[in-house]
């Protein structure tokens, strides 16, 4: 029988972590609805549409030329794995996952992703909207300030500097938007298990997954 597990909550709260580890435990499809969203405001950049002419928009989430392959995103023939990660990027996501028409343009397009034996769909509103109907759904939050620590430690990583204070600043911003717009603000569903990551690794995330997990008989 097809599970399903949600995992919502904002950026920088380790989403796609945790994700990964329960994909490897359960041995289910992974769902990135995020990068989805990221891929699509990556066309609209290259294209240079304009949030002011939604048909456009829709146009392009109906026909958007993404794949995932192999732990890669490809637009078109590019590989956009990368690209889609910047601040630029994210921003336009969160305006055009704003945009309601926008956002049923690409709702089938992520319930395809379940496929047997089961599904992790990480996202902002995989609870609410996307699966309502999950075995299991996970929210994850942590404060500003940590996500924007965890995100200047990504970019050194990468070799990259960035102003911590601009960061908390378009954090605040995206959650602002995100929770604030009309069609699928990102809130909990009323029967998710919020797990507030503030003061948590990734080891005690997972294990405090795993334990609701083995609860609702997921494991």
């Amino acid at each position: 029988m097809l599970k399903i597990i949600t995992v919502d909550g904002p950026s920088g709260v380790g989403k796609g972590t945790l994700c990964e580890r329960l994909c490897q435990m359960t041995g289910f499809h992974f769902l990135d609805s995020g990068a989805i969203y990221r891929s699509l405001a990556y066309g609209v950049i290259l294209e240079k549409l304009s949030l002011d002419h939604e048909a456009d928009l829709v146009a392009l989430a109906a026909s958007l030329p993404v794949q995932f392959q192999t732990g890669k995103i490809y637009y078109t023939q590019d590989d956009i794995t990368q690209q889609i990660r910047n601040e630029e990027v994210a921003a336009m996501a969160s305006q055009v996952a704003a945009i309601p028409s926008v956002r049923a343009a690409l709702l089938q397009r992520q319930k395809d992703f379940a496929q047997p034996p089961g599904l992790v769909a990480d996202g902002r509103d995989m609870g609410t909207v996307v699966f309502p109907q999950a075995d299991l759904k996970l929210f994850l939050t942590a404060s500003a300030q940590i996500r924007a620590e965890r995100r200047v430690n990504q970019l050194k990583n990468q070799g990259l500097t960035a102003n911590i204070d601009q960061i908390i600043s378009d954090i605040e911003a995206r959650d602002e938007r995100d929770r604030n717009r009309s069609v699928a603000p990102l809130i909990p569903a009323d029967d998710a298990f919020v797990i507030d990551t503030t003061s948590l690794n990734i080891e005690q995330v997972v294990e405090k997954s795993t334990e609701i997990m083995q609860q609702r008989a997921i494991l």
